[in-house]
């Protein structure tokens, strides 16, 4: 059913990759102030999650509103090892459904959905778009037999620099030699900047897509954010010390790469990442300034978010991927539209989900709803509503990375579990344990608990349609299988 709306908001998206969602709280060391400015003006949705902290399936599920298992991506799209490389077939996204009400599109940015269509493919107007269908990641056989076999001698390590033999070194932060405005994330900018104000005057609603790459790692940065704040004031994570003994044995094995970092590294690559956040509010800047220059502000809902985190040295890690913890599955994400938002500066600590935001958009254009959408609207909170039926849990489908593994979490308000079919379990107090240190999962006085959020996930893949339903005895290894929540259902 389309809903007819008085006056349809443009709507601009400026998704960044990798942020972690606790630098954009004004409280945070970090200077995020355009960030802070339209929480000012709007909502900051401070609880909300991603389905996958990988980039392609987690954008899939922005654009389709639904899980993993059911648009079809769930790794990497752009390389050998991808699951499918194409969302499936039948699967719509919200440009479509958008563009048939009217809208124009427009995309500038990181792409990263689909490695068989590009956005043009959708609906969208390209304006300069980034890990598109072409881009192929990864070495074939033949360039890593190319490739030296001690490319750097051990003894050499030098600042910020990870020695991994055979594989190639790494350099996880670092200055660059070039400026803010020789980026490639500046010209993403740049494109939509120039196209907002080619479209000023349109009478045509609009929706633009902007994806700037950062804070993606490596973070190496102009030497103007680099140097922008003092490692030496910056403490370390407050799990970094985290043991991991009684967690899953693959997280062990991850930090033996960042081991080899001092605790002066770890705040130095801080530094340089907190530095990365900082450039990205100044291009989102860019984008707002241009806005109420062209006197489009104020009939224009934007939408700021990350796709997933950043470990940031939680737990002794970096990056993403597997790791199921609240600095990687948590999302930046705040809302400003001056027509259409109650009550501004608020803050909504209940659980939102990436997928909310394709139904959302729907419900805004006045557009046909995406069927089988898994994502809920967000337009009551805008008129400061609590929707009766709001979720009590947000969910993951972790299927691997370009090393397959699976993983599906279920969290509350409270708890969280994550189940490992080929590891230990883990269950946080949420309340309790804010950084995730002390695994419940053995705990008597938690074997209840542990229970219902078992059949609650078990209850919730069902409706996703979830691959994890295997009942051989190799793979099917949790506590408590699906029967006991969906059994009598089905």
């Amino acid at each position: 059913m389309i809903m007819v709306l008085n006056e349809r908001p443009n709507i601009l998206i400026f998704m960044t990759d990798q942020l972690q969602a606790q630098v954009i709280s004004p409280s945070h060391p970090c200077q995020m102030p355009h960030v802070n400015r339209l929480a000012s003006d709007g909502i900051t949705f401070s609880h909300t999650y991603t389905t996958m902290t990988h980039c392609c399936p987690s954008r899939a599920s922005f654009m389709t509103g639904k899980y993993p298992s059911q648009h079809g991506i769930f790794n990497n799209v752009s390389n050998r090892a991808a699951l499918r490389r194409g969302l499936l077939p039948g699967v719509e996204t919200f440009g479509e459904k958008m563009r048939t009400a009217g809208y124009d599109l427009y995309f500038s940015g990181k792409w990263h959905v689909s490695a068989e269509e590009n956005p043009s493919d959708r609906g969208w107007e390209e304006l300069f778009v980034v890990a598109s269908k072409d881009v192929q990641m990864g070495l074939t056989i033949d360039q890593w037999r190319g490739r030296d076999k001690d490319e750097v001698p051990v003894e050499t390590r030098t600042q910020g620099l990870v020695l991994r033999p055979g594989w190639g070194h790494y350099k996880l932060y670092g200055t660059s030699g070039k400026t803010y405005e020789e980026t490639r994330d500046y010209q993403v900018v740049q494109h939509a900047v120039n196209k907002l104000h080619e479209i000023k005057d349109d009478s045509k609603p609009w929706c633009m897509y902007v994806g700037v790459t950062g804070p993606h790692d490596p973070f190496i940065i102009p030497e103007r954010y680099a140097t922008l704040y003092d490692p030496k004031e910056i403490p370390l994570p407050p799990n970094y010390y985290d043991s991991l003994v009684n967690k899953p044995g693959v997280y062990r094995r991850m930090r033996k790469v960042w081991d080899q970092l001092s605790e002066r590294e770890i705040k130095e690559a801080t530094a340089h990442y907190w530095g990365y956040c900082t450039m990205v509010d100044h291009m989102l800047g860019e984008v707002l300034d241009a806005l109420e220059a062209n006197g489009q502000a104020d009939n224009t809902l934007v939408v700021f978010l990350s796709d997933h985190g950043e470990s940031g040295g939680a737990h002794g890690l970096y990056l993403k991927g597997i790791s199921p913890y609240e600095e990687t599955y948590r999302l930046p994400c705040v809302v400003r539209w001056p027509k259409g938002i109650c009550e501004p500066g608020r803050v909504v600590s209940d659980l939102v989900s990436i997928m909310d935001f394709a139904p959302t958009f729907a419900v805004l254009a006045g557009a046909d709803q995406l069927q089988g959408v898994m994502g809920q609207s967000l337009t009551p909170w805008f008129k400061a509503v609590r929707p009766e039926l709001w979720r009590d849990a947000v969910f993951s489908q972790c299927n691997g990375v370009e090393v397959y593994y699976t993983q599906r979490m279920v969290r509350t308000s409270r708890y969280k579990l994550v189940y490992h079919p080929t590891d230990v379990d883990e269950l946080y107090d949420l309340v309790e344990d804010p950084y995730e240190l002390h695994n419940l999962t053995e705990e008597a006085d938690k074997l209840e608990v542990k229970r219902s959020l078992y059949l609650k996930l078990w209850e919730e893949a069902a409706r996703a349609d979830d691959i994890i339903f295997n009942q051989y005895p190799t793979v099917a290894t949790g506590d408590w299988g699906p029967a006991l929540a969906i059994g009598k259902k089905a």
